[in-house]
């Protein structure tokens, strides 16, 4: 008597080939989100329509034009979180976290493709989209959890407004060059008070964005907590933090003699002033992220940000 021991990959394949309780058959609609600036190669998107007819998936498109190309039913990307069961972020990582957002709440997990130059979010480069494609249909990858943030903004005379951020949260720039002061409490417990030209609050995930060109730490993302780094404060004493994130971080203005920006993820929400509050805290759900075999996070460190180590 002979024994085979097939690798878990080996036996997804024998299943999807026997038509027997096939992976693939498990993900019937996709969502296609494509940063149209980036889709140039009409072979990235034959790519997706081949991978698309070889396992049975619906695709679909949020927007008419990719739609028309791609052969696939166009829908409003609000609708993503209800109505597919994988999302294809193609772009770089502005396109990830537009997908995020749509997906944050959800249990839909998102696979970002690369088409441009640093995508640090996605999983995939262009020239492995049909092999990366196969082994999502074979269910030969994991998923990865990325820890959000609410951002809960207070103005002065009692408006409120709340968003959801996959990266970080930003109060800065604005009209003049005049410094400001913040104030910054976690649970309630008084941090510090600094003059400096504004804050960044990251998420692990956000760590490698605007809080690193900050001089903020890097954060793996499996690290459950959030990164506090005050942008050009007046003084040597200040560094950056990082705090769990089932803490409560409020940051109020102040002095401020000029309108400031209020940033999610990179997209300019509102102008903030004197007086205001703003409250982080945990999202509630976290967002799913496709991971493939052979994914290495210090590899890709190095990578995309030209992380060595001494040349000594």
């Amino acid at each position: 008597m002979y024994f085979t021991f097939l690798s878990k990959k080996d036996v997804r394949q024998f299943l999807a080939n026997m038509g027997c309780a096939s992976y693939s058959a498990r993900m019937k609609r996709v969502g296609v989100i494509i940063n149209p600036k980036r889709a140039r190669a009409e072979n990235t998107l034959e790519q997706l329509r081949a991978a698309a007819l070889r396992h049975g998936w619906e695709l679909v498109c949020d927007q008419l034009e990719m739609a028309e190309r791609l052969s696939a039913s166009s829908m409003e990307v609000g609708s993503f979180a209800n109505e597919v069961d994988l999302v294809l972020a193609l772009g770089g990582d502005g396109t990830v976290l537009y997908a995020a957002h749509a997906l944050m709440g959800s249990s839909v997990p998102v696979l970002g493709i690369n088409l441009g130059r640093l995508g640090f979010l996605t999983a995939v480069a262009e020239d492995e989209l049909a092999e990366a494609l196969d082994q999502v249909a074979l269910g030969d990858y994991e998923l990865h959890e990325r820890e959000g943030a609410l951002a809960t903004w207070h103005s002065v005379d009692g408006q409120t407004e709340q968003w959801p951020a996959l990266n970080d949260v930003v109060i800065g720039w604005g009209g003049s060059s005049r410094i400001i002061k913040l104030e910054l409490e976690v649970d309630q417990e008084p941090v510090g008070q600094f003059s400096c030209d504004g804050i960044i609050i990251s998420t692990a995930t956000g760590s490698t964005g605007h809080a690193l060109s900050n001089g903020g730490p890097i954060m793996h993302p499996a690290i459950r907590g959030f990164g506090i780094s005050v942008i050009c404060p007046h003084t040597l004493g200040s560094r950056p933090m990082v705090v769990p994130n089932r803490s409560r971080i409020e940051v109020a203005l102040m002095r401020c003699h000029k309108e400031l920006l209020l940033s999610v993820d990179g997209q300019d929400c509102r102008t903030v002033k004197q007086g205001d509050r703003l409250i982080i805290e945990r999202y509630a759900v976290p967002l799913h992220m496709v991971q493939l075999p052979g994914h290495s996070y210090f590899h890709t460190l190095a990578q995309k940000l030209n992380w060595q180590g001494s040349v000594v």
